[in-house]
């Protein structure tokens, strides 16, 4: 576990990401997609809070709405007391240097034509962190940092194997010392063995490094290895929010239980329900009214139907900090309502 304070480094306010989708003749904007629609949350300096939930839930879509790689549609980023969405370009890439990003592809986030040398000096030369003479060494360091070796600097990305790659964009991130850096699916494209090894470097580092991470996946288990909170997020809506213990031992919400009981148990002699939830996803166009989950639920009323439940804490359920987004907590918890699979 990270040592976290109770400063927030990042604070996030009705966060809303649409895309327009245009038509007809003269290509006028006929609807939206709702990426990310009104969400809040906070993260700590030097915790790492995850953002899971199953794609075209608009998690990486907050992650590039919070670096301003895509510009949001309404809400308010504060990043260290600084509302981001206020600053203007040339100011948003010097703000840039304290807020770093790793992408999910290694092979496509790094230029081919480009040695390590030239990869990692570039970033430093834009943030203009350190003088010409000193960049060399620091090179040198980072490389030794990410677990490379100094011989391999002049080498091409194809010559590295996707986990190497992966650590070059670890160390171009942390080559312009950042205080809080996104992964965006940063292990979910390497074999299993390599993200143990990358997500124990990032642990490593947060450590060292005193970092904050705010980590997006899929994968529960990777979440469960590297969290200290996790955020639930279905259909560009937060769900679920709690910290890791609390969450995994405990979940509220029904998707946040459907999305457990899909993880895979390591002993045959373990009998595990697997909950199947009916139907699709519904569109991010036109998403439903009241809960967005209600038309997978199997708790689902007429009030989820009408009604957009509160990501609320219930105090005699929950411990702090942990909260759900349901109408009906209570009654799944105590067993008055009975699922309908």
């Amino acid at each position: 576990m990270t040592t976290t304070t109770d400063t927030e480094l990042l604070k996030v306010q009705n966060l809303k990401q649409y895309f327009p989708i245009k038509g007809g003749v003269f290509g006028r904007k006929v609807n939206d997609v709702k990426a990310v629609d009104d969400i809040s949350f906070e993260v700590k300096a030097g915790e790492t809070l995850s953002i899971v939930g199953e794609s075209g839930c608009g998690k990486s879509t907050t992650g590039r709405a919070i670096l301003r790689l895509d510009e949001p549609t309404a809400g308010q980023v504060e990043f260290g007391g600084k509302d981001l969405l206020a600053l203007s370009k040339k100011e948003m890439r010097k703000m840039r240097k304290n807020l770093q990003i790793i992408f999910q592809d290694p092979y496509a986030s790094i230029n081919p034509r480009q040695t390590v040398r030239q990869i990692l000096s570039e970033a430093m030369q834009i943030q203009d962190v350190l003088p010409k003479d000193k960049r060399e060494e620091r090179i040198k360091e980072l490389m030794k940092t990410v677990g490379l070796g100094e011989h391999q600097i002049d080498r091409f990305p194809h010559e590295f194997s996707g986990g190497q790659r992966q650590r070059i964009g670890i160390a171009r991130a942390l080559s312009v010392d950042p205080q809080m850096i996104i992964c965006d699916e940063s292990v979910s494209a390497l074999d299993v063995s390599i993200q143990a090894q990358v997500l124990n470097l990032l642990k490593k580092l947060q450590r060292e490094l005193d970092l904050t991470y705010l980590f997006i996946s899929h994968d529960l288990g990777v979440v469960r290895h590297i969290s200290d909170r996790v955020l639930v997020m279905y259909l560009g809506k937060i769900v679920e929010i709690a910290d890791k213990k609390s969450l995994f031992d405990n979940p509220k919400h029904p998707y946040t239980k459907t999305l457990l009981s899909a993880i895979p148990v390591p002993d045959p002699t373990v009998e595990k329900e697997q909950i199947i939830l009916k139907g699709d996803v519904p569109s991010p166009i036109d998403p439903p009214t009241g809960c967005r989950f209600h038309t997978r639920c199997p708790f689902a009323t007429d009030k989820c139907i009408q009604e957009t439940p509160e990501l609320r804490n219930n105090g005699d359920l929950m411990k702090d900090g942990h909260r759900a987004a349901c109408h009906y907590i209570e009654e799944i918890e105590s067993g008055e309502m009975q699922p309908n699979y």
